[in-house]
């Protein structure tokens, strides 16, 4: 699956980084990067990372 974040929406809250911090990561500016593709079993830690996402930046694709 493809994970896309709304760079725009995104205020490096990090409430992505704790639930799933393999995937996203804050750089030492507070920008977030993550990994783009990730495999079909982590879906419900990428759905729980959307969910939890503040500014509901984060959005997921098959």
């Amino acid at each position: 699956m493809k994970v896309h974040v709304d760079m725009n929406l995104c205020q490096s809250h990090g409430e992505c980084v704790a639930i799933a911090p393999d995937v996203f990561e804050l750089g030492d500016d507070d920008m977030l990067v993550w990994q783009e593709e990730v495999p079909d079993d982590r879906r419900a830690d990428m759905e729980a990372a959307a969910n939890a996402c503040p500014m509901m930046a984060i959005r997921l694709e098959d």
